[in-house]
């Protein structure tokens, strides 16, 4: 939609204060783009792909594939075609394709897709210092929430078709639900000790005990030791935080209510 490839079934959608329409081809002067899955001609080379990519751009710097192919790490594969990339070297290709003519906004649907971990750390360091150094505006589509989340300044939790909560990285630690697991060889009685010093406490069915309250995340070691004083030392005793998809689908199950 805002490469406007498709049609918002209302509203509008705008980039840089203009509209964003099939025809206003200024606008892509200044987007790059990326899908999930990019596409590239086979039975080209990596190099004769972006020098294609180059000249539909009008680029006029015929270093720029060069200097597209280094900065992606694909080197050693300037002159391999398109079709015997690997999934991970594919996505390079169509990041250097994104990257070659150096956009204020950059819109990527997935971008770790099929990269090994070092390559996604080098692609999660890239975007950073896009934003960082040369002021891009990084636009990430991604199931992957547990990686945007360390790369991205805000985050926004979309579920068909609408917004249902956007908030800045560094505070999606705050939302995520901490807990004390606590286990004992006679769980019922612990349960009991800790009830009687004032603590909230879940039984979970068959596993250990779980503790909501912040006074005991916080200090793990007072548990350990009304436990020990009550006769009931304990077995396993961890801090357990929500991860980043949980909370997206805690979300979701409260939107749906």
């Amino acid at each position: 939609m805002l490469m406007g490839m498709i049609r918002p079934t209302s509203g509008s959608a705008f980039l840089f204060g203009e509209k964003v329409d099939p025809f206003a081809y200024r606008l892509w002067e200044s987007v790059g783009f990326l899908a999930e899955t990019p596409h590239a001609y086979p039975e080209l080379t990596v190099r004769e792909n972006l020098e294609i990519v180059r000249r539909m751009r009008g680029l006029t710097d015929r270093d720029s594939v060069d200097a597209a192919i280094d900065r992606l790490g694909l080197s050693a594969y300037g002159d391999r075609k398109a079709q015997h990339l690997s999934l991970g070297n594919a996505q390079r290709l169509g990041l250097a394709g994104a990257l070659m003519h150096d956009p204020d906004l950059l819109i990527l649907d997935e971008p770790a897709n099929g990269l090994d971990p070092a390559g996604i750390v080098e692609i999660r360091h890239l975007l950073g210092e896009l934003a960082s150094d040369r002021g891009v505006t990084v636009f990430i589509s991604s199931h992957i929430l547990g990686e945007v989340s360390r790369v991205v300044d805000r985050i926004g939790i979309i579920h068909e078709g609408r917004l249902l909560q956007e908030v800045p990285a560094n505070l999606l630690e705050h939302l995520l639900k901490r807990e004390l697991i606590v286990d004992a060889s006679d769980r019922r009685a612990a349960c009991a000790i800790l009830e009687r010093a004032g603590f909230a406490v879940r039984p979970s069915g068959e596993g250990p005990l779980e503790i909501p309250d912040e006074d005991a995340i916080r200090h793990p070691e007072e548990i350990a030791r009304i436990l020990v004083n009550g006769g009931e030392p304990p077995t396993l005793l961890k801090i357990e935080e929500e991860d980043p998809e949980s909370y997206f689908l805690r979300m979701l199950g409260a939107d749906a209510r």
